[in-house]
């Protein structure tokens, strides 16, 4: 076979896969997408350093479609037997437009232990297969010629020090462990940025207060800046500019608004930001952002969003797709989720053993859908000290990333954890990301480990796969007249951390196992299957009654939206064809709660 054509990036959007720009949130007019085709191989001995790939020298004999991994179909490759070590190539150019200035080479996330090198010269290194890193390339790459770009991804998510959510570790899926995720899985890009630039800034908003709080932060060369936030309306219509001095390496910025509107799932208004980084000669950076002013607490049992109860018509979203795994095919895809859990009836999701991309984020922000910030924490074995400081290393990053999104109402670093109280290598662990995430961000309740053995928790919640309703219900209702520790369901014994009054959350129920096709295929759900449709959405309407009708129940969440795989516990199936009548569903699921009506809790 002849040799192949080199892969040349970034050249057009026409058929870029992805082409969006990745970070609505921190978003500037020069960038390149390097999305595409790019040259693939899989290293079996991980020896490839050793051998020289690294030199971006050697061609690689595969080729891949970035951002996809290389066990989707959209990848082009479907490979999914496991992949120890892989190496990704391309060629790029950098636009003669960006000659004299700083230029950061991006990764959306790459699973799991990534090095980078740019025209063989080694420009960053980052562990962590759901966060973002850059690496700053304007030492190595060339403006006036091509410049190669290697990537090299160890992963192995059967090494118990990793974090690796749903993948499975054996070779097939089984259960509720799915297909696997390898190296790159999303969008990859360059931007050119001043010598002086906006780092990245953090927003905390102050609804009562008609105010937000921004925090900047600057990177590059020192100097003496001003730094100018103007916030403008839906309509682009400019409503308030303010500046301060900038002569280090951060500078916070209050910002007013008069006559501010709330965001809710109701009215969900974002504010455009514009973030300028101007000196003597004039303006140097400047980043394009929105935000949204809303208030999340809790009070005398509730959840309140604006002041007002709040009950959490959550359902289970893992962020799965048949044909991208970890990867939507589009950006309509990932809307197009949102839109499929509100037409049922739902207000958010738990965004499941997976850190979702901003994009996700940044259309549950657009479209009024609450979510929790999560994690996959699972595939750790948290008895290793390497695996705990894994975890902390990369929830801070995840933390750090998506701060700013109003959508996100809750965080839970774990989930379904199971110890004794004896093991203090875990029960320590619980507590210190559970009180760095409090410390990291005060505005927001924290769930230590969904569903199991809590240690400290703003919200107490369990898991319940109980079928049959009448059962389900009397798991419930004794603490709903009394609202005593020793009746509620789930806690396991003296090793569960003691109730005292939080919000109670069924953050996992339902389940029930339904295909089309009654036949023996391999699938599995919770429970007996249902005889008949009528069945089954009796069964999803008695089981969520028991959950709005019950006065000390403060949210839910149904598991699943989907389909995954295997797993045929979805609403919807895996190519998201509707199981049920959505709008059945939906007048179940919007029924008034008794949380919402009544004055307990009030405090």
């Amino acid at each position: 076979m002849g040799a192949l054509p080199k892969c040349v990036v970034g050249e057009s959007l026409l058929d870029t896969p992805r082409p969006e720009h990745p970070r609505p949130d921190f978003e500037r007019k020069d960038w390149l997408n390097l999305n595409g085709e790019w040259e693939f191989e899989i290293d079996t001995g991980s020896s490839g350093a050793e051998q020289g790939w690294a030199s971006g020298r050697r061609e690689f004999n595969e080729r891949i479609l970035v951002p996809f991994p290389p066990e989707s179909r959209l990848s082009g490759l479907g490979y999914i037997d496991f992949m120890p070590s892989v190496w990704y190539r391309c060629i790029f150019s950098v636009p003669e437009a960006w000659a004299g200035r700083r230029l950061l080479l991006h990764f959306g996330a790459v699973d799991y232990d990534a090095t980078v090198w740019v025209n063989g010269v080694k420009v960053g290194h980052h562990k962590g297969g759901y966060t973002p890193f850059h690496c700053d390339i304007t030492q190595v790459a060339h403006v006036h010629e091509t410049n190669t770009v290697t990537v090299y991804a160890k992963d192995d998510c059967r090494s118990g020090l990793q974090p690796a959510g749903k993948q499975s570790p054996r070779f097939h899926s089984y259960g509720c462990m799915y297909t696997r995720v390898t190296g790159i899985w999303q969008t990859v890009w360059l931007q050119a940025v001043p010598r002086s630039y906006l780092q990245g800034f953090r927003l905390v908003p102050d609804l009562e207060n008609g105010a937000a709080c921004v925090t900047l932060w600057l990177g590059g060369d020192p100097g003496r800046f001003r730094a100018c936030l103007t916030v403008v309306d839906a309509e682009g219509s400019e409503l308030a500019s303010f500046e301060r001095k900038a002569s280090g390496g951060i500078v916070t910025v209050p910002v007013e608004i008069v006559r501010a509107r709330a965001w809710s799932p109701e009215d969900p208004y974002l504010y455009g930001l514009r973030l300028e980084l101007i000196s003597g000669s004039g303006l140097r950076d400047e980043v394009q952002s929105y935000f949204g002013l809303r208030d999340i607490r809790i009070r005398g049992g509730r959840i309140l969003l604006n002041g007002k109860p709040c009950f959490l018509r959550f359902v289970l979203d893992q962020g799965y797709y048949a044909d991208g795994v970890y990867t939507a095919p589009s950006e309509e895809a990932l809307r197009k989720d949102i839109e499929l859990a509100q037409t049922m009836g739902f207000n958010g999701a738990r965004l499941h053993q997976k850190v979702f991309e901003p994009r996700f984020l940044y259309w549950a922000d657009r479209l009024g859908y609450l979510v929790t910030g999560e994690f996959g924490d699972w595939g750790l074995n948290l008895a290793e000290a390497a695996a705990r400081e894994a975890v902390v290393d990369e929830w801070v990053e995840a933390l750090e990333r998506d701060f700013n999104h109003p959508c996100i109402v809750m965080w839970t670093p774990f989930n379904e954890r199971v110890f004794l109280r004896s093991d203090e290598a875990a029960v320590a662990l619980m507590r210190r990301v559970y009180r760095l995430t409090k410390q990291l961000d005060p505005t927001r309740p924290v769930i230590d480990t969904s569903g199991y053995t809590h240690v400290e928790t703003d919200v107490y919640d369990v898991h319940d796969y109980e079928q049959d309703p009448a059962v389900f219900k009397a798991h419930y209702d004794r603490f709903g007249e009394t609202g005593a520790e020793s009746d509620l369901y789930g806690r396991p014994g003296g090793e569960d951390a003691p109730y005292t009054g939080q919000p109670v959350m069924v953050s996992e129920y339902g389940g029930t196992w339904w295909r089309e096709a009654q036949v023996d295929d391999g699938s599995w759900g919770y429970g007996q299957r249902p005889g008949s449709v009528q069945e089954l959405l009796e069964r999803y309407r008695a089981l969520t009654e028991a959950l709005l009708q019950n006065l000390r129940i403060a949210a839910f969440c149904y598991t699943q939206l989907y389909d995954i795989e295997q797993e045929a516990n979805g609403l919807y199936t895996y190519t998201r064809r509707p199981k049920l009548d959505p709008e059945a569903v939906k007048r179940v699921n919007r029924q008034p709660a008794w949380m919402e009506q009544t004055p307990h809790g009030e405090g």
